[in-house]
């Protein structure tokens, strides 16, 4: 989800990202329900599988991208339709958080002046208040159940430390994923809560073009300075400005190539859907041939059985085999033909069972046995 103040750039950015044309006007609340669109993760390994395949089809993996109104002070008690774009923020997985660093008369700020530090603190305060509510509620839900229970459980020593040490936290306003939990306190706050502030955080610095070219402007060091000091975050200056410019020459790329070695700059665009991918904790596997190369998204750690439910769920039932080569090892051994000998002769295509732990990049091929059910 891409969150912040009104007017820093966050519909700018979507339409940018998701090649869409999401309204973009100069006044704050131009968006009120959330566009939601998806980008393809950029991955030089899945062109050239492309590239050397050459299938009918080809699935990139994707990002899928909510842009979310802006958020004003007093957005947790309602303030500016706070409430609503809250409960949009609540459903997505991680946050892109867009914070303006340039100084331009001709865009409205919310607060009439320009401190990134303010608004970042506007916009964590506001999400951890939020978060209180949830929390409170959460814990009347547990309360309510331990009393409609007549005496059968009750609230364990380590579940009430975890909603004591979380209310103490988001009072003074520091986001739950800056806390130290145990594995026990990971499970309850999982299985008891939705919170905002328990979702990943990237920030999105919207800089000038000439800011953004010469790598240079007067926020960036406290601005990173301010984040490592509250818990830490992946930070990435980038430019509507700049993208902008890049986009309104993408139908003669070779004016784009000679625009960019010109200026000596290259998009941050790559990067910042790159990272938002990485960032959700996400990975993927090829299936590659005549017909079609896919990527197939999956969470870090997935075994290869559900890795294989991905494509079907009877193919997790019925899971057999995986055979797997690292897409490095057949780049490498394959010698750019379409076929796996090479590497199958040089010891790199193995057979993995279930408890084969999946790599970002392999390439599979799943063997399977789907019965037919039963006729009752």
């Amino acid at each position: 989800g891409l969150v912040g103040l009104p007017n820093v750039g966050k519909s700018s950015l979507f339409n940018l990202l998701t090649e869409q044309s999401a309204a973009a006007e100069n006044y704050p609340f131009c968006t009120i329900e959330p566009n939601e669109s998806r980008c393809a993760v950029p991955d030089a390994r899945y062109d050239y599988l492309c590239s050397l395949w050459k299938p009918p089809s080809c699935y990139p993996a994707y990002l899928q991208i909510t842009d979310i109104a802006g958020l004003i002070k007093g957005a947790s008690e309602g303030a500016g339709l706070g409430n609503a774009f809250l409960s949009h923020i609540q459903a997505v997985d991680g946050m892109f958080h867009i914070v303006r660093i340039f100084e331009n008369s001709d865009v409205i700020h919310v607060d009439d002046e320009i401190d990134p530090i303010r608004d970042i603190k506007t916009i964590n305060d506001e999400l951890c208040k939020k978060d209180i509510t949830f929390v409170e509620n959460a814990m009347r839900n547990e309360e309510k159940a331990v009393k409609a229970g007549a005496g059968k459980y009750k609230l364990s020593p380590v579940f009430k430390e975890t909603f004591a040490k979380m209310m103490e936290m988001l009072e003074q306003n520091i986001p739950i994923r800056n806390g130290e939990w145990t594995t026990e306190q990971v499970h309850i706050i999982n299985e008891k809560t939705r919170l905002i502030t328990t979702e990943p955080m990237i920030y999105l610095l919207n800089m000038t073009q000439a800011d953004y070219i010469r790598k240079k402007n007067k926020w960036l060091g406290k601005i990173a300075a301010y984040v490592k000091e509250n818990g830490g975050g992946s930070i990435i200056p980038f430019s509507v400005e700049f993208e902008q410019n890049l986009w309104n020459l993408r139908e003669d790329p070779k004016k784009q190539e000679e625009w960019l070695k010109e200026v000596g700059a290259t998009s941050a665009l790559p990067k910042i859907v790159t990272q938002g991918y990485n960032v959700l904790n996400l990975i993927y596997y090829f299936t590659a041939g005549e017909k079609e190369v896919r990527c197939w998204t999956i969470p870090n750690g997935a075994l290869a059985p559900q890795a294989a439910g991905v494509i079907h769920s009877d193919f997790e039932r019925g899971f057999i085999k995986a055979e797997v080569a690292a897409y490095d090892d057949f780049k490498q051994y394959s010698e750019g033909e379409k076929s796996m000998a090479k590497v199958k002769a040089a010891g790199k295509y193995r057979q993995e069972g279930k408890t084969y732990v999946v790599k970002d990049g392999d390439i599979i091929y799943f063997q399977f046995n789907v019965t037919a059910p039963k006729k009752k």
